[in-house]
Parts: structure tokens; sequence; C-alpha cells
């Protein structure tokens, strides 16, 4: 079965910080669905007891990859999200150990 990274960056300009948010195993459209759902509810985590938020954006930059943003009264928040399929493992038989498909190694 595909094992996939929901892939999450935020920051601003040079100080942007890429990790890996979830790793899952399934189909791609079970995976999809899944980085929808964080989407969907990253912003939720963001926002104050008590505290409105005024504006929250979703961009789709491609089939796999969205930019959220987050306004509120005085702040913002951006981040993009981009879902990755595993491809080479070195600690996998069933997968190569490079992204060049060689079972060698780098």
């Amino acid at each position: 079965m595909p094992r996939w990274a929901i892939v999450q960056a935020s920051g601003e300009a040079e100080a942007f910080r890429y990790n890996i948010h979830k790793e899952l195993e399934g189909t791609e459209a079970q995976a999809l669905a899944e980085m929808l759902r964080i989407i969907d509810t990253v912003a939720d985590a963001l926002t104050e007891a008590g505290r409105r938020r005024q504006r929250r954006r979703v961009f789709r930059v491609s089939d796999r990859s969205y930019t959220v943003r987050v306004e509120s009264r005085g702040w913002s928040y951006d981040a993009h999200f981009t879902l990755a399929e595993l491809i080479a493992d070195t600690h996998d038989d069933e997968l190569p150990s490079s992204a060049s498909g060689s079972t060698e190694g780098p």
C-alpha cells in the first residue's frame, strides 16, 4: 500500500520551515482527504478562546498542494501543505534505496 507524508511549510520569507505534519498509508484519495481535513482545521488551532477568526482562505496550488492564509485583527498566518508519496527508503525491501530507483544506495 502506498505511503504518504503531508508536508507543511510555514513561516516568513527565508525563515520558512518544512516538516512532515503526518505520515499515513492508503490510497492517494484517502491521503488527500486527510490532508484536506487537516487544512480545514489548521486555523481553528490558531484562534484563542472568544476571539473570532476574521478571514480564512485556502488556495489550491496543484492537485496535491494547498496554501492556507488566516487573517485576523492585527495578524496573519500562512501555511503551505503538500501531499508527498514515499518513493525510496533505505530500510524497506519493497522500495528502492534512492530516488533514482537504484537499490544500491547513493
